[in-house]
């Protein structure tokens, strides 16, 4: 084990394990786009599962409980049995915990005992990594107070580890969401003018907006399936707006609710909306831009003025040498 220390803490062998990984993470940063494929087809099989299960909800409400189905995925056993054991459900099982996985696309009870587990073990198991690491494998010099300072902070990283991964998730999500809105909103407006209904509105758009974004295809996919099954339409628009947590969207499930309940002209609403959409897109894009140049200037300084005085400077300072 010493051995084994000494030869992971050697200067050599650290630099050789650091340019394997940057040159490991170069090869796969220039080869993922091209072995990744579309997930539009697993995302919309999960989407016809969900709209499965909502039907089978709204027939069993029908027949008063009667001929029960249930068509969700089954959580894994070890998972589900440490969850009931513990009881997780009942102090880290918040409604934000599963708002939250719903926007990052997460559904059904399989995703929230698959994240109850991992807010148990990933603290326990980086607090133990860290421990492991800090009084066996090396200690640096640190007295006892600051390796148990160390294995505190590992499980500080193992609780919040969760939160931000599925932060990072819908901050995705949501910005593939939020490019592909305007369109959208563009090709629901043609449809609705054209004569479709809502459902059948969305069900089309839904099928041409999932090359540009698959989430928003999946849950337009999701909206249609609700508008065919729940007894109330307000309701598909609202959990629209809650799955996707966006402020254009909830904009435009405000207009269909009024919509539905005042029959206001639904196409000039879309309109109106669609105009701030892209409006709102545009200005985006142009904070982008206008946030170039500051963001520019450390790099500058420090990698492109170094370089130009090189070359403007090495000619004249060879010729001065020269001479003398």
């Amino acid at each position: 084990m010493v051995a084994l220390a000494l030869r992971l803490t050697d200067p050599q062998v650290l630099a050789a394990l650091f340019a394997a990984i940057a040159a490991a993470a170069t090869v796969w940063t220039l080869a993922a786009p091209l072995l990744e494929g579309s997930g539009l087809d697993k995302r919309m099989k999960a989407v016809s599962t969900e709209r499965e299960r909502i039907r089978a909800r709204e027939r069993e409400k029908l027949l008063g409980g009667k001929d029960k189905v249930n068509l969700r995925h089954a959580p894994k056993a070890y998972m589900k049995n440490i969850v009931e054991r513990f009881k997780l459900g009942d102090w880290l099982g918040t409604e934000t915990a599963k708002r939250n996985l719903v926007m990052a696309g997460f559904r059904g009870p399989q995703a929230e005992i698959a994240f109850l587990f991992f807010r148990l073990v990933m603290p326990i198991g980086l607090s133990l990594a860290t421990l492991f690491f800090v009084f066996v494998v090396e200690d640096f010099g640190q007295p006892f107070i600051v390796k148990m300072g160390a294995g505190i902070a590992g499980l500080f990283l193992g609780i919040k580890s969760p939160e931000l991964f599925l932060r990072n998730v819908t901050q995705k999500r949501q910005l593939s969401i939020r490019r592909a809105w305007p369109d959208a909103l563009d090709l629901l407006l043609i449809c609705v003018e054209s004569g479709m209904s809502i459902e059948q509105a969305f069900r089309r758009v839904s099928q041409e907006v999932g090359t540009q974004s698959v989430a928003l295809a999946e849950e337009l996919t999701l909206t249609t399936a609700e508008l065919s099954y729940l007894s109330e339409r307000r309701q598909a628009y609202e959990n629209l707006a809650q799955r996707t947590g966006l402020e254009p969207v909830k904009a435009v499930a405000t207009a269909l609710v009024q919509a539905e309940r005042y029959g206001t002209p639904l196409g000039t609403a879309l309109r109106v909306l669609a105009q701030e959409s892209r409006d709102q897109r545009m200005t985006a894009a142009e904070k982008k831009a206008a946030a170039l140049p500051p963001q520019l200037t450390v790099p500058m300084i420090l990698f492109f003025l170094p370089v130009l005085f090189i070359v403007i400077m090495t000619p004249a300072l060879i010729q001065v040498f020269a001479i003398k």
